[in-house]
């Protein structure tokens, strides 16, 4: 049971990379903004029964606490390659 919640965790990370990336470029609460935070949950939700772990009150800070350190990460990311000097979107350039 802990090696499924290890691998659904990490999924879930793996998972919330990118669209916190994409959320990052998006104006807060438009449409794309939505998506991009809500488009994994699906996904969550059937790697938690794929794996067998339903809905078990001890899953939910692991899980949790993945999908939201991937959509920050993410976000960071997307800071860190577009603000980064040098760069053709950097905002203090002309």
């Amino acid at each position: 049971m802990l090696i499924s919640l290890v691998i659904v965790a990490l999924t879930t990370f793996l998972l919330n990379l990118p669209c916190g990336f994409w959320r990052q470029g998006t104006r807060r609460f438009s449409p794309s903004w939505i998506l991009a935070v809500h488009l994994p949950v699906p996904l969550v939700v059937l790697l938690r029964l794929h794996f067998g772990l339903g809905f078990a009150w001890y899953t939910y800070p692991v899980v949790a606490g993945a999908y939201f350190i991937g959509q920050y990460l993410g976000g960071q990311w997307r800071k860190s390659r577009y603000n980064a000097p040098g760069t053709p979107l950097h905002k203090d350039q002309p």
